[in-house]
């Protein structure tokens, strides 16, 4: 008996030192994060926050259940990964579905009025020779 495979929808997001691999198959809206939930995996309120917001702005929470692999950095950075993946795949549901993507109320819209779509560039600068930290000196002393 052969059974429908169903369709999953990837993305990757990056943030600092993080790298995530989002996968979303159509769902009750579990969140499992590295073999963990999400309230499991974050304990901060705000990081959980912050991982719903592209799943808020489009009103597609509780339609989902998305898998993450994130490795590297830290907890915000690695919120912030898992954000730009989940972004990223919304807008490959909404391309093979056939959604509208120049209208009005299309994901990519939506998603990029809020800024979810754009990758912070910011990362860390390395430490020069000669210096405390990257731009840290020694203090002067005049005598």
């Amino acid at each position: 008996m052969a059974t429908a495979k169903q369709q999953a929808y990837c993305g990757t997001g990056r943030r600092k030192t993080s790298t995530a691999r989002v996968r979303l198959v159509s769902g009750q809206g579990n969140i499992v994060i590295n073999n963990n939930t999400l309230d499991q995996y974050f304990g901060r309120k705000t990081s959980r926050m912050i991982v719903r917001q592209p799943l808020d702005v489009t009103n597609m929470i509780g339609k989902f259940d998305i898998t993450v692999n994130v490795n590297g950095g830290g907890i915000n950075g690695q919120a912030g990964a898992i954000r730009l993946g989940i972004a990223r795949a919304l807008l490959q549901y909404e391309e093979e579905t056939g959604g509208d993507s120049s209208g009005e109320g299309s994901l990519r819209k939506l998603l990029r009025k809020a800024g979810y779509l754009t990758r912070d560039a910011r990362e860390v600068e390395r430490k020069k020779y000669g210096l405390h930290k990257a731009r840290k000196g020694t203090q002067y002393s005049k005598r």
